[in-house]
């Protein structure tokens, strides 16, 4: 049994593989480029001020004999 394919059929199956073959490379896209913008130079490691939150106390033993 042989099958022909009108000209109706025939565009809608490259309709078909030219949204697949665009999903691909946008798929592709996604996961090879640079997702966000990445610094030129390493960034150095800094030294940074730790700070208590406010109304806390230096003394951890106080804290715990409050809450008992």
């Amino acid at each position: 049994m042989i099958l022909t394919a009108g000209p109706g059929a025939v565009r809608e199956i490259l309709v078909v593989l030219a949204v697949a073959l665009s999903g691909l490379l946008l798929a592709l896209i996604a996961a090879f480029a640079p997702w966000y913008h990445a610094p030129i130079e390493p960034v150095r490691p800094q030294v940074v001020e730790l700070q208590a939150p406010p109304g806390g106390s230096d003394n951890m033993e106080s804290d715990v004999a409050v809450s008992r």
